[in-house]
């Protein structure tokens, strides 16, 4: 996949197959266009490219701050695994946003992107003031010679799927609920860091520690039952998010993850490793000490373990327990 990011000057030779949109998370409806893109590739071989504003690493999305579902790096991933040819990360300012919807699909989708085949969603917005519409793309494609394919939503529970639904959900704690609207387990990856030191030394086991970036959303504060990839494995694991409140001090917010059967001669200091939310166990909360803290933990390893005896996951995915 190539990624076209921080330029205005750019030109796909090769015809393509073209969407637009956000991608904050690869959710169904996501999948669902990606897939009709997929198919006309396959019978036209046209290369699929995927047209979005660029994100900063302060998250801000075409000019707006917001705390998003997949990061920069998530998102390209994400597109990578959906077999993308080109994923451009156009820059936002003010001539973008005054550009007019009509301008749009000339200069960029048709001459710029080389689009023979746009597919959107019936509530794509584009152009000043979001004015460009499913009905425009229609309306201009006989006259920059384009086909247009309008895919209707995915839906739950009589709701369109989207990253707020699934926002909405995550801030609940249901995190099988926005697992299903993404289709896959909501994930967190990062490079290990170290934390409070308190793992290994005090609670007798130790902790892989992730500091999210600031515009990366989190679910409900709490404890997760997890699966943790690393290397290509998975293990199980129980993961906290939170600011760890029984431990003394300002404690930022971070995801802390106790693996559940890792090797122990394995160093998982300034590793990628990616952590998949599966269940929500329990609510953060403040214990009047680290031998209580500890008990808690004990609790919530037996339960962890209790969870993936019941469940069965994908075959490349079962952990080491």
């Amino acid at each position: 996949m190539e990624v076209i990011a921080q330029t205005k000057d750019f030109q796909i030779k090769e015809p393509t197959v073209v969407t637009i949109g956000k991608f904050d998370g690869r959710h169904k409806g996501h999948q669902k266009l990606l897939g009709e893109m997929l198919s006309f590739r396959r019978r036209d071989g046209y290369k699929m490219a995927v047209f979005t504003f660029a994100m900063t690493p302060a998250g801000v999305v075409s000019g707006q701050k917001q705390q998003v579902i997949t990061t920069i790096e998530e998102r390209r991933r994400n597109m990578e695994k959906m077999k993308l040819d080109y994923l451009v990360e156009y820059p936002f300012d003010l001539q973008v946003a005054h550009m007019q919807p009509e301008e749009f699909v000339k200069k960029i989708l048709k001459e710029q992107m080389n689009a023979k085949i746009i597919v959107a969603g019936t509530d794509c917005a584009f152009g000043f003031q979001r004015r460009g519409n499913a009905e425009l793309l229609e309306k201009l494609a006989s006259v920059y010679d384009y086909k247009a394919v309008i895919i209707q939503k995915e839906q739950e529970d009589h709701r369109d799927i989207s990253s707020t639904y699934i926002r909405e959900e995550l801030s609940k704690g249901n995190i099988e609920k926005a697992n299903k609207l993404l289709g896959e387990p909501y994930s967190i990856g990062g490079v290990v860091v170290h934390g409070n030191r308190i793992g290994a030394p005090v609670l007798g086991f130790p902790t892989a520690n992730l500091l999210p970036p600031p515009e990366k959303f989190l679910p409900r504060f709490g404890v997760y039952i997890s699966l943790v990839k690393v290397d290509g494995k998975f293990y199980g694991g129980i993961t906290n998010i939170g600011r760890k409140p029984t431990i003394t001090g300002e404690n930022p917010v971070g995801v802390e993850t106790f693996i559940l059967k890792l090797e122990p001669e394995m160093d998982l200091y300034g590793k990628n490793i990616e952590v998949q939310l599966l269940h929500f166990q329990r609510p953060e909360q403040k214990f009047s000490g680290i031998e209580e803290l500890k008990e808690q933990i004990e609790r919530n390893k037996k339960a962890a373990v209790a969870y993936f005896e019941r469940n069965c996951l994908p075959g490349d995915e079962s952990p080491e327990m």
